[in-house]
């Protein structure tokens, strides 16, 4: 229970760089992820059906990383109930079983700029991305992966 009244705001969560993160299975090849403040997600192959592979979680959050940086550049030219779907479709190279392009590709209504309003917008939006956007500055990075650890569970 919250010691908050509902008169007051809750102060918004920004994860610090240790915020835990884990998947518990949850059956053959299907995981379910968390995050430490209480949020899950769905992981498994495709055949699954309703469920997210990890493929499809690096697009999304590349997807979303991307949104979110550009946010307020877009909103304060486009208004804060502006609309904008951003996806990142490009094919998987079956045979690396690796993604070797991840385009990042907005579906914005810009009609309402003018063409200097436009370029300078997309300018800075493109600037946001590239400084704040995490998960395209580590995959740019090309990110060490150490290989796996591996420990006996903690009793209790």
């Amino acid at each position: 229970m919250s010691d908050q009244t509902d008169t007051e705001t809750p102060a918004a969560v920004t994860p610090t760089p240790t915020d835990p993160l884990w998947v518990e299975r949850t059956g053959t090849r299907t995981y379910r992820g968390h995050t430490a403040r209480g949020a899950s997600v769905e992981i498994g192959p495709a055949s699954e059906g309703a469920v997210f592979t990890p493929g499809e979680l690096l697009k999304i959050a590349l997807a979303a990383c991307a949104g979110m940086s550009s946010d307020t550049k877009f909103s304060r030219v486009l208004g804060d109930d502006y609309r904008v779907t951003v996806r990142v479709e490009d094919p998987k190279d079956m045979e690396d079983d690796s993604y070797p392009v991840l385009t990042e590709k907005f579906e914005i209504d810009l009609s309402s700029l003018d063409d200097r309003t436009r370029e300078k917008t997309l300018l800075l939006a493109q600037r946001s991305i590239d400084r704040a956007c995490t998960v395209g500055r580590t995959l740019k990075a090309g990110a060490e992966v150490p290989p796996a650890v591996f420990v006996q569970p903690d009793e209790g």
